[in-house]
């Protein structure tokens, strides 16, 4: 067994690169079956409600500030 990356052959090199392979398909794996399947929330139909924009406002402040 090399303890050491420099002094591994090559059947070393290859173990790791296998492994680290194997790991990152079975994350990227785990992480598209937790993704969640209902888009219900994302969804616009017909019985969402609608905000319509209304009359203009004006804002006004009689209060004077100067700034200098």
């Amino acid at each position: 067994m090399n303890h050491s990356i420099y002094s591994a052959d090559r059947t070393t090199h290859l173990k790791i690169v296998v492994v680290a392979l194997v790991v990152g398909i079975l994350v990227a794996g785990f992480g598209i079956s937790a993704r969640t399947t209902s888009d219900e929330g994302f969804q616009q139909t017909a019985s969402n409600r609608v905000m319509k924009a209304g009359k203009p406002v004006v804002v006004t402040s009689s209060g004077n500030s100067v700034v200098r």
